[in-house]
């Protein structure tokens, strides 16, 4: 006979588990990949009245009931992003947009994320399917890992849900994809193309449309099928031409219009049409170089007329090519070499950084940020209580490619130099706090920088005033998990044959080394109190011995001290 008690099921109820599930899958969607996310503000959408013929172009093949597919190609500049945000706001209006999923390159880490947030929002779109998608969440916890195979998360996270609207195809819907080069592999954006495709156009899914855009590379139409409707953008054709003088006609009366201190009021007509149809020649159809051309022109504290001249005696050199505009840009400025140094060094960052954060590390060149900010204002996310971002791909290509920016080039050491001095200054300049830029990031940046003079005295200064105060902070539990490694990584650089040209030197390595020692004790000292207590916790009051020979029970089998000290003679 079983005597033993009935057993009880303890299982949480499926609509719990389902509500699980749905948090699990909002942590990981990248919102700001959606193309109407506030963290993609300001909104690159078309002009009023420009890009009225492609656009119509777009909406007939989106109201087919074919499965069209579009690629929409282009170099950078011409526009694609404006056009893709366009179209995604449109169908959004009229409820036929399913999802959207704009790449960024400052967000390329969560570029693996794309698949969760395509279905995240196709849940939104149609409510009926969010069971079958929580349902897959639930039976495996791997399904939304950036490991888990891109097929296996599009066959649960999409087919199998999708599935059930089969049925559903009186209306088109459409998916837009921007900027598909941006931050992938060639690989990885051929291998998503084709995932896409075979996904979509498969009989047994709903009439959706795939709207992607990038730049005209042949690994991504050699994913496409034969008969995906291509729309190649370029700069020079007729209605091209057409949209940028408007933009430049609609902008320039708006910088007429408001800048009273110089125009008037009523305002004077500005510019002539001669120096009108000159900067509009010299744009040949590009909007990026038409939009950096309104914000050098219009940048506050200068004369609209006199920036306007000043660019048009350059018209022998500074044309649609946007790397010439972009080094005029720079010799405008009163300090070039500094406007294109902090340009390298904010693409250089360990992580993005605010305005704030970014005038406290560049304390010294902050009137100089602020300028180089202003003149390069169409090309970087500079917004109130956001990171200060390079989003145009052709400002990044312009900054890593010393055969494009010629003598404003600097190599990655020479910015890593530039801004581990601006942490060592940092450091010195105030008391050490956790989180703060240049106390997370100095040894980072000491690593991969060239070891120049001033570098070197700065460190040494460094070290022989400020350092024993990060030790100090260090003791009085200010974090000494904190400073391990970073004194590991700073005593690896200082004692490597690059860096060590003098007494002097040795002298530096031998300081952080010994600081190095010192910061491992105290945070060896802190884990064996953690532990002691953990242990004595976990022991019953009436088992525990007395507290004199506690120690006997939990010494542990390594000695003291884990780091030896450097052999180093000065």
């Amino acid at each position: 006979m079983n005597l033993s008690p009935p057993t009880r099921s303890f299982s949480l109820p499926p609509g719990h588990v389902h509500d699980e599930a749905w948090r699990s899958l909002c942590k990981v969607v990248h919102y700001s990949a959606i193309f109407d996310s506030e963290m993609r503000q300001p909104h690159s959408r078309c002009m009023e009245n420009t890009r009225v013929a492609l656009r119509e172009t777009l909406r007939q093949v989106l109201d087919r009931h074919d499965r069209t597919n579009i690629w929409l190609k282009g170099l950078a500049g011409v526009g694609k992003t404006s056009i893709a945000f366009t179209v995604a706001e449109e169908m959004k209006s009229t409820k036929r947009l399913a999802a959207s999923f704009f790449f960024s390159r400052q967000h390329a880490q969560h570029a693996t994320m794309f698949i969760p947030t395509i279905a995240y929002q196709l849940v939104l779109v149609f409510p009926i399917i969010k069971y079958a998608i929580m349902k897959a969440i639930a039976e495996d916890e791997l399904l939304l890992s950036s490991d888990k195979s891109r097929r296996d998360q599009m066959q649960e996270l999409i087919i199998k849900p999708l599935r059930q609207l089969q049925f559903r195809k009186e209306t088109s819907y459409a998916i837009v994809i921007d900027a598909l080069d941006e931050c992938l592999s060639t690989e990885e954006a051929a291998r998503l193309v084709k995932l896409l495709i075979e996904t979509f156009s498969s009989p047994d899914m709903p009439n959706i449309h795939l709207l992607f855009t990038s730049r005209p590379q042949m690994h991504i139409r050699a994913a496409m099928q034969a008969d995906i409707h291509e729309i190649p953008l370029i700069a020079g054709d007729d209605a091209t031409l057409r949209d940028v003088r408007v933009f430049l006609r609609v902008s320039l009366d708006n910088i007429r219009t408001t800048r009273p201190d110089h125009f008037g009021q009523p305002p004077r007509s500005w510019p002539s049409e001669d120096k009108f149809e000159i900067l509009v020649s010299n744009a040949s159809g590009l909007f990026v170089y038409a939009a950096l051309v309104i914000g050098f022109i219009s940048a506050a504290g200068h004369p609209p007329q006199q920036r306007l001249n000043h660019l048009l005696l350059e018209s022998s050199t500074v044309n649609a090519d946007i790397d010439q505009l972009y080094r005029h840009i720079l010799a405008s400025s009163q300090n070039p070499i500094v406007h294109c140094r902090m340009l390298t060094c904010i693409t250089h960052l360990d992580r993005p950084l605010s305005l704030a954060n970014l005038h406290d590390l560049f304390f010294e060149d902050k009137e100089d940020l602020a300028v180089m900010l202003e003149a390069f204002s169409p090309v970087i996310l500079n917004l109130p209580h956001r990171n200060v971002e390079i989003y145009h791909t052709s400002l990044f290509d312009f900054i890593e490619d010393p055969l494009r920016s010629e003598q404003y080039y600097v190599d990655h050491a020479r910015a890593h130099e530039y801004l581990a001095c601006c942490c060592l200054k940092s450091l010195m300049r105030k008391s050490p706090m956790i989180d703060d830029y240049a106390f997370d990031t100095w040894h980072h940046h000491l690593s991969l920088a060239y070891p120049s003079g001033e570098l070197r005295h700065l460190l040494a200064l460094f070290t022989k005033k400020e350092l024993q105060r990060l030790v100090v902070f260090a003791e009085q539990g200010g974090g000494s998990s904190h400073l391990v490694g970073p004194l590991h990584s700073a005593r690896r650089t200082c004692l490597s044959f690059k860096w060590i040209r003098n007494f002097s030197d040795i002298a530096v390595a031998w300081r952080i080394a010994k600081a190095s020692k010192k910061v491992d004790e105290v945070h060896f000292n802190i884990l064996k109190n953690r532990a002691r207590g953990y242990i004595v916790d976990s022991i019953p009051s009436h088992a525990r011995v007395p507290s004199d020979s506690a120690n006997f029970f939990i010494e542990p089998p390594f000695p003291e001290s884990p780091s030896p000290e450097p052999n180093i003679d000065i």
